[in-house]
Order: structure tokens, then sequence, then C-alpha cells
């Protein structure tokens, strides 16, 4: 790597440092449940934003509201899905360069700004517009707090506590379905106003959780990188004298850091396309295989239910509970063995699970043998191990890469698989059920099944053993300096 694209900071010299071994073996605490708490939101409010977007959708289009035609309605859903795109591509890199902690309290107070601007939004291109910048403020999220909380969280408990946090994406979907009834019920708000509140509601949740982050330190992985040695052992201090080491007697293991001033998009191409070049073809069949997967079943689930099924449009809530349900438990209950069993292992049993099981329920639904509920509980039951499968892979993408470009990298993948998944599988099995030919759809099924089939293979192939490491071990940080040198 040429120092053109990675430039060593001139006023830094050479120093050691236990920062990263000292995160690591800290016992579980209150800190860590705070970390958890005020960062994993950012998937609550995804899964919510998501949710009353799909359950408002008809709403809008009423001429007491908003009067959008089904087109705007999809094309403002096009536009959280650009602002969520460009948002993790421009905030990771800013998560790079100035901290984590500045960026995932920009993020936020994006959102919480853009969702109660949608909630006075008064024709479609205001919708829309509040909805790309909506979007930003959730992309940007993603490569924040994903690569804060594997920074903060112990290497032993990592994969537990990232995998449970990415399901709590089907608790803001679970409220989302929930909130949208009641607010629309016309003994509460009704429609005119109810769908207004519904989009506030977001804010208040992101100014609760604003007032938490604060007390939140930057992560001191990223200090150290940066050469603020005394702030990051402060922190680590801090954290300590809350909670004790768990079970280590030995001293930390020591690391040799020469701080950068600057990391180039050259450097940045180099490390993930040709260091760390199957890792990255890892993490871009995990992160598209999931996405397809997961946009063609959740985005044309209403549809598939009154389409195929005649179930009524106000009873479609009702079949989302439990698949929601299924969504949450899968990372929860499944998370714990990610650390012990192991990555590779999980990650590809996950996936091909889940892929066997949507095979088999395609095949099913094309020979008419279910009914809506028969159909639900098929996919509750793979989207249980989807979900973990899903989650894997956002955990894959954060703790492979260096230091210095970890958000980056998660908001590239994210990216990928968001552009893919978001644009791409919706648009399609749209155009299926349109046709309402099972078989056609079953073709669909059966497309999603094998890419995650695919992913599952290359798991087991391209996968790294990441249980219980470092993140230090795993990729070392672009300013590490050897013990020689």
């Amino acid at each position: 790597m040429s120092e053109a694209d990675a430039t060593p900071r001139g006023d830094m010299s050479v120093f050691e440092t236990d920062v990263p071994a000292r995160l690591d073996r800290l016992a579980w605490s209150r800190f860590h449940w705070l970390v958890v708490i005020a960062l994993g939101v950012t998937w609550a409010l995804d899964g919510l934003e998501v949710t009353i977007v799909g359950a408002l959708g008809s709403v809008l289009e009423e001429p007491g509201t908003l009067g959008l035609s089904a087109t705007q309605v999809g094309l403002a859903g096009s536009a959280y899905i650009a602002g969520a795109i460009f948002g993790a591509l421009f905030f990771g890199h800013l998560t790079d360069r100035h901290g984590r902690k500045r960026l995932f309290l920009i993020t936020l107070s994006l959102y919480a700004l853009a969702t109660v601007a949608t909630a006075f939004s008064f024709d479609f291109w205001t919708f829309a517009a509040c909805r790309l910048v909506t979007g930003m403020g959730i992309g940007g999220e993603y490569a924040a707090i994903n690569s804060a909380i594997d920074e903060l969280i112990p290497a032993r408990t990592r994969g537990t506590a990232a995998l449970a946090i990415n399901g709590s994406y089907w608790i803001g979907t679970a409220l989302g379905a929930v909130l949208s009834a009641v607010l629309l019920d016309p003994r509460v708000l009704g429609h005119e106003l109810g769908w207004r509140a519904a989009f506030a509601f977001g804010a208040v949740i992101a100014l609760g959780i604003m007032i938490v982050r604060r007390f939140l330190p930057e992560s001191p992985r990223w200090l150290m990188v940066h050469g603020r040695r005394a702030e990051a052992e402060a922190i680590v201090a801090e954290i300590e004298a809350g909670c004790a080491p768990h079970g280590h007697d030995a001293p930390p293991t020591r690391i040799r850091i020469a701080p950068l001033s600057r990391v180039g998009f050259r450097a940045i191409a180099h490390v993930i396309l040709a260091q760390y070049r199957s890792r990255a073809a890892l993490g871009l069949v995990m992160m598209i295989a999931q996405a397809f997967f997961y946009n063609a079943i959740f985005f044309t689930y209403a549809l598939t239910l009154t389409r195929f099924y005649s179930v009524p449009p106000e009873r479609v809530g009702a079949y989302l509970l439990p698949f929601a349900l299924g969504n949450f438990l899968g990372p929860l209950l499944l998370g714990r063995l990610f650390d012990t069993i192991g990555r590779r292992p999980m990650i590809a049993f996950t996936y091909v699970t889940s892929g066997v099981l949507l095979f088999v329920t395609g095949a099913a639904f094309a020979r008419d043998a279910l009914d809506a509920r028969t159909h639900t509980l098929l996919w509750s039951i793979s989207f249980f191990f989807a979900s973990a499968a899903a989650s894997s892979a956002y955990l894959t993408v954060s703790e492979l890469f260096p230091l210095e470009i970890r958000a980056l990298a998660i908001a590239l993948f994210y990216a990928v698989g968001t552009g893919v998944g978001g644009l791409l599988a919706p648009a399609l099995f749209g155009a299926l059920i349109e046709r309402g030919s099972r078989p056609e759809l079953f073709a669909g099924y059966a497309l999603g099944a094998a890419l995650m089939l695919l992913a599952g293979l290359a798991a087991l192939w391209l996968g790294v053993a990441a249980e219980r490491r470092s993140l230090e071990e795993l990729a070392r940080p672009l300013s590490h300096v050897d013990e020689n040198r």
C-alpha cells in the first residue's frame, strides 16, 4: 500500500496499546446493555418505517390525505431505499473519518427531523423528498451503529449481541402494524390525522434514544487508531470501573499502532478488492441473497395473501404478527450458537435451511396444497432461520475488515444488497403475482431459494472462523505495526 493511499500522521509516533484486549475481556455489564439499547434501536426504527408505509399505502391514496396514486406510493418507497443507499455510503465514509459517536448522533437527528417533516408533507413531492431524507438517516445509522456495536461488545459475545440487535427490526415491524391500526381507527384519529401521527411517532422514539446515546462514549478502538491514545485508555478505564474482567488473569495482549491521518479511496479499494477479496465475495453473496430473499417475500406478503387466498386487506396485519414473531425469535434464540458452534457452520446452516424451506413452501403453493394459515406458518418457520442468516450477513461484513474502513465496508455491502434486493425483488415478484400464475410465482421462490443455498455454500468455502476472536486478530488495523519495525 503506497503512502499516497494511506498517509501516516506526522505528529504521532508509534505506540503500544492494550485497549482492544481490555474491551474484549470485560464481563457483560450495564454498559453493554446501554450499547445494545441505545444503538440497537435503529433496526426497530427501520422496521417501524417500512411497516407504517406498507400499512398506510392505501390510506395515502385517499383524497382526504395526500391523494397519491398507487405508482406514487411505490415511487415514495423507492425514494426511501435510494436515500438509505446514499446515506449509508455518504455517512459510512464520514463515520470512519470523524468517529462513531459523532455520526450516530447526526444520523439519528437527521432521521428524527425527516420523519417529523413527513408528517407535515402536503403532496407527492414533499412526501417523496421527506422519505428520501428519512432513508438517508437510516442508511447512515446502519454504518455508524454496526461498527460501534462490534467495537464495544466483547469478542466472546459479539455474535450473540449482533444477531439479537438485528432481530429487533421485527419489534419495529410489530409496533408499526399495531400503531397504524390504532391510529387509523376512526374512534382514535382516523385516516386524515392518523397517518401523520404514525410518522411522527418514530421521531418521539428517536428523541428519547438521542438522550440515552449522549451517555455512550466514542469507540476507544477508533480513538486508538486516530492517535488519541489517552482518550481511548481513559474511556476503557471508566468502563472497567463498572465491570470486572471476565475470567482473565493474564495481562492483556498489546499491539503496536502508527496512526494514519488519511486512508485514500485507492487504499480502500486495494484492501477490499485485493487483500480481502475472498471476504468481499462472501459478503456480497450473503448480502444479495438475504436482501433478495427478504424483499421478495416481505414486500409482496400482503399481495400474496389477498390475491391467492382472498384475505381481506384489514386482516393482513393478523397474518403479519406471527411472521414477525418468527423473524424476531430466530436471531434471538440462534445467536448464541454463532459464538459457540461457530460462524461458518451456523451461517451455512441458516442460509441452506431457509432456502430449502422456501423451496418446499413454494412447491406446496404451486400445487395449491396450502391455505393462508398454513402458508403463513411455513413462511414463519422459514424466516425463523432466514432472519438469523440475514443478521449474520451484517455481522460478517462488519467484523472481517480493518477498523479504519469498517463503517464504509458495511455501507458498501449494505448498498449493494439493498440496491439489488430492495429494487429488483419487489418488482419481479409484484409482476409474477400480477400474472396470477402459481407455477410462475414458484419459479420466483425457487430463485430466492437458490440464492440462499449458494450463499450457504459460499460460507462453507469462504467463511472465516470469527467466533470469540478479537476484531484486530480477524483483520489487522491498517495502522498496525509489526514488532520488528
